[in-house]
């Protein structure tokens, strides 16, 4: 497959059909959805943006949605969350999560953001290795909000 163009959006109600799709399809393809899921999916104003978040999604120059991630606040931690990144088979390895990744980095860090967390699976070894890449670092995890994650890491621009 010839890799088309990658640009970085931010999100519009349009986008909201092809997030949960987006999120569904790697959800479902190596765990099961969770209640945490369908909260988040049925929440995105809610649950994500009216909190002060953005959601980011990845659009081909045809305009297909490729992927997406969310920044979701958490002010009663004191952070945010890198969350619900996802991008679809059909992308995966040609740059779009390093985009997304980067384009949700650049953004917490243009509003002030000091730490971003993130809760993963160590089976998704290319995942794991983005964030790392990106400079995420494992932490000790407590209380996961999924019972698939069981790694927790931290950008921390405070340091």
């Amino acid at each position: 497959m010839i890799m088309k163009e990658i640009r970085i959006i931010t999100y519009k109600p349009e986008y909201r059909d092809d997030f949960i799709r987006l999120n569904r399809e790697w959800i479902e393809r190596f765990f099961k959805i969770e209640a945490s899921d369908i909260k988040a999916f049925d929440n995105i104003d809610s649950y994500i943006l009216d909190k002060g978040g953005q959601i980011f999604i990845a659009l081909t120059e045809d305009g297909e949605a490729a992927g997406c991630c969310a920044l979701i606040p958490h002010p009663e931690r004191g952070c945010h969350e890198l969350a619900k990144m996802a991008v679809s088979e059909k992308y995966q390895g040609h740059g779009a999560g390093r985009k997304l990744g980067e384009a949700l980095i650049n953004y917490a860090r243009e509003h002030g953001v000091k730490h971003i967390f993130l809760e993963g699976n160590t089976r998704l070894e290319a995942s794991i290795a983005l964030y790392r890449k990106l400079g995420f670092v494992e932490k000790p995890m407590d209380n996961p909000a999924y019972d698939r994650c069981d790694i927790m890491m931290t950008l921390d621009f405070r340091l």
